[in-house]
């Protein structure tokens, strides 16, 4: 093969087998290689694979609690319920027994103590639907807080997947 007066000293390589392949350059009288080599793009796939995995994480944890602040505010609204419900009512009893009362009947903020409702419950009995899974408890104590004599009425609600939200509200008898 004779060497064609363009091709300038690159002996063996015509001009065609330079057309033909994007990979081969002509620089300075020799031929350079370009592109990446298979360790390069096995160790470019692996960096990059470590990266997403990291940023995926973030993104599982970050979704997997998203709805945690609207279960919580929902645990306090109920318990807000049940609390302003419980200390409408006065401290003495009006009719003097608590024989045969349920929620409905009760009159007085001593009948609600040890309440527990698996599911939270109107003051009617009736369940209140998309609740059923806040379980709610009522602890009513006396408590004296700078020398009066109060009713300490706790309000608990949980749910599997937060911890027990509690309110405690205080009632003097005025």
């Amino acid at each position: 093969m004779t060497a064609h007066p363009n091709n300038q000293g690159n002996q063996g390589v015509s001009q065609l087998d330079l057309a033909r392949s994007p990979t081969k350059t002509k620089m300075g009288g020799s031929l350079i290689e370009k592109g990446a080599t298979l360790i390069e793009l096995i160790i470019t796939i692996v960096i990059i694979s470590v990266a997403l995995s990291g940023i995926l994480s973030v993104v599982n944890i970050t979704t997997k609690h998203s709805a945690d602040p609207i279960i919580q505010s929902q645990a306090i609204a109920i318990a807000e319920s049940y609390l302003e419900e419980i200390l409408l009512l006065p401290i003495i009893d009006p009719n003097g027994n608590n024989a045969g009362e349920d929620r409905a009947t009760f009159d007085n903020i001593d009948d609600y103590n040890g309440l527990s409702d698996l599911g939270a419950i109107d003051q009617s009995g009736s369940a209140i639907a998309g609740l059923e899974n806040y379980n709610v408890t009522v602890t009513v104590a006396d408590n004296t807080v700078s020398g009066v004599t109060m009713k300490a009425v706790t309000v608990s609600v949980s749910l599997p997947s937060i911890t027990t939200i509690e309110l405690v509200g205080y009632r003097a008898s005025y």
